[in-house]
């Protein structure tokens, strides 16, 4: 099975710095097959067709404890997972400077439709919900009007890794290419 982990909170804002070539080896270390990062922001596409999605989260943020001695929190999404939020991202829909446009991935405790209800001003946003994960585009000149950004700090933010839907298109077409090649 391919998998991406979305780590949460490394490499950003100077804060719990991991060197993406050193995780890699720590995956590797692991007993993770086809290991492969993109960008530095906590992404790593790997295989492992031997433990549960909950054995392998408990594995690999043991493993990043050791290894860099922080408390890492790693969701994991298979391709299908990865495939649906991708197939639900309008084509039109893109992260550049006129536009931003995010993908919060979400932990199990908070994963369910109505999560957003009351936060959102579809006049100046649009937002769609999908297992695991929100779709949120708005234009960077309304991003201050939304009360989206202002979840940070919430726990509600705590329980959500956040891509923007230009990474998650190239996650998706770096899992499928890993796939084809191990068939």
């Amino acid at each position: 099975m391919t998998y991406v982990a979305l780590l949460r909170g490394i490499n950003v804002g100077g804060n719990n710095k991991i060197n993406m070539q050193q995780l890699k080896l720590v995956f590797l270390d692991a007993g993770m097959q086809n290991v492969m990062t993109y960008i530095n922001s906590g992404n790593i596409i790997f295989s492992n067709d031997k433990l549960t999605q909950n054995e392998l989260v408990a594995l690999l943020e043991s493993a990043i404890l050791s290894s860099f001695k922080l408390p890492i929190k790693v969701l994991l999404r298979d391709s299908r997972n990865i495939s649906i939020v991708v197939d639900a991202l309008p084509l039109s829909w893109k992260n550049d400077t006129a536009v931003k446009c995010d993908v919060m991935f979400l932990w199990d405790a908070v994963d369910k439709p109505g999560l957003l209800d009351g936060l959102t001003n579809h006049v100046i946003e649009d937002i769609a919900y999908r297992p695991g994960a929100i779709l949120w585009r708005i234009d960077r000149s309304n991003v201050s009007k939304s009360k989206i950004p202002k979840l940070v700090g919430k726990g509600l933010y705590k329980n959500m890794t956040i891509r923007n839907c230009n990474t998650v298109r190239a996650i998706y077409a770096i899992m499928t290419q890993s796939e084809q090649r191990g068939r």
